[in-house]
Parts: structure tokens; C-alpha cells; sequence
């Protein structure tokens, strides 16, 4: 299979690293512009030189803010494929999330993406082609008591997604979640050594902590944020052009179910 995405202009947030930064590489190695974005301007100028300079454009702003959702726009008016990658997480116990926490993990996690999806739908939809996804997570189906607000926030992408996919029906846009398991992504490595036999080979060790803390899956080995991207990329082309309204896992058979 060719994904060849010459000509197309694509959007991740959050891409300055991690998954986001995984998926700005895969698209730019498909023939697309890659806008890289990020709250600081100096982390997205050293991004794109880290990826090489060629293929990519800068789009810095906090995108879970207005001010900064119009920086972005204004860098990127229009674009052919959005990512809405960007997300925050972190363990918290259940009856200490305030008000205040659950509306920050809302207002990043979900009502960025939608800010940026009612912007550029319309374009999409005119021009008779375009593609969207929301990278959601394993935990939008297996709420995590550790992390309720983040899980909760991904179940909503899922919603949103199914939703701006009935309004793009016919159009020629596709709009798609993304499911994505245990990542091995910055700072991972260290949660794991914390758990299990510091002296272990990396693969060792990390194989042993999905065996105890994360038995359900699959693949019994975290994933790694390229294999994330493949999928990303594959969803971003015309091959997928009959794939939309999905929750599309790519979580090692994580999540203890068929369907979604």
C-alpha cells in the first residue's frame, strides 16, 4: 500500500514530542505539510529541527485557550487532515478532583479539539475531502480509579467524534477516534523502573511490569508511539476513505472487548 499524502496540509497538537511528535514524523514521511505545534514557540522551533526542517511549519499557541486556538489558525488557516492529539493526564485519588481539575482536563482534553474541529471542518467539507482524529486512549473504556478525569475526558472524544462524524456524512470528510494503549513515551521508562527490578534490560523490565500491572494486554509489551502514528497516517490517507465515525483501537489488545 502507497499512503501518499503530497499536497495535503495536516495539524497535530501537542506534536513537540511523544505521540504527537510521532505522528507529525509519519505524516511528513507520507508527502504531507506538517504544521508542529505547541504552547511555546521556542519548543516548536526545536522540534522541527529535531525532525529535520523540511516538510514542517511552525504553529505554536496553547491551543486549549482562544488566544492561543487563533495563533494557531492564524499560522494554519486551513488544513486537509487535524490530529487533536494534544492531552493531559496525571493520578489523582477520585474524591480529591476539584471543580477546578475537571474543568482544566475538559477544557484540554476535549473542548480543544472541538474549537479546532468546528474551525476547519467547514473547509474540509467544502472542498469535498478531509480527515480528523481525536487520539483517545484505553482509558476511555476502562476508567482508571487513579485517573477518573482523564478516563471520563476520553469516553467524550469518543462522542464527539461519532458526533462530527453524522455531520460530515456525505461530504468526503472522515472523522475517527483513535484508541491508543500503554505507550512507551518520555518519562514511561522511569515509571516503570520505579516498579519493577531496576537492574532488568529495558525490554525485560518493561515486558515484566505489563506482566503485573498490566496483565490485560495483548501484546505484553508497551507501545511504541510509531506504531501509534502507522495508524494515524493509514486513517489520514484515501485508502481509509471508507473508515469514519470509528474508535479505532491500537492498544495491544489491551481493552477486554471486540467491539469498539
Amino acid at each position: 500500500m502507497r499512503l501518499d499524502l503530497s499536497g495535503r496540509t495536516a495539524l497535530v497538537t501537542g506534536s513537540t514530542q511523544g505521540i504527537g511528535a510521532a505522528i507529525a514524523t509519519g505524516l511528513a514521511s507520507a508527502g504531507a505539510r506538517v504544521a508542529v505545534n505547541g504552547r511555546s514557540a521556542g519548543k516548536v522551533a526545536a522540534a522541527i529541527e529535531e525532525f529535520g526542517g523540511t516538510g514542517f511549519v511552525a504553529a505554536p499557541g496553547d491551543v486549549s485557550t482562544d488566544e492561543g486556538t487563533r495563533q494557531v489558525l492564524d499560522a494554519v488557516p486551513d488544513v486537509d487532515i487535524l490530529v487533536n492529539n494534544l492531552g493531559i493526564f496525571g493520578a489523582q485519588e477520585p474524591l480529591d478532583i476539584s471543580d477546578d481539575d475537571w474543568r482544566r482536563y475538559f477544557e484540554v482534553n476535549v473542548l480543544a479539539a472541538i474549537r479546532l474541529t468546528r474551525a476547519y471542518l467547514p473547509g474540509m467539507t467544502g472542498r469535498q475531502w478531509g480527515r480528523i482524529q481525536y487520539i483517545a486512549s484505553d482509558s476511555a473504556i476502562v476508567t482508571p480509579a487513579e485517573m477518573i478525569h482523564y478516563g471520563v475526558s476520553k469516553t467524550a472524544l469518543l462522542g464527539v467524534s461519532r458526533g462530527f462524524a453524522k455531520a460530515a456524512a456525505g461530504t468526503g470528510v472522515t472523522v475517527n477516534s483513535v484508541i491508543a494503549g500503554p505507550t512507551h513515551t518520555g518519562g514511561v521508562e522511569d515509571f516503570v523502573y520505579q516498579l519493577v527490578d531496576k537492574n532488568l534490560p529495558w525490554d525485560q523490565a518493561q515486558r515484566e511490569f505489563m506482566r503485573l500491572h498490566r496483565p490485560q494486554s495483548l501484546l505484553q509489551r508497551l507501545i511504541e508511539p510509531e506504531e501509534i502514528a502507522n495508524m494515524v497516517v493509514y486513517l489520514s490517507s484515501p485508502l481509509s476513505s471508507a473508515t469514519t465515525g470509528g474508535a479505532i483501537r491500537v492498544d495491544g489488545g489491551y481493552v477486554d472487548s471486540i467491539l469498539p
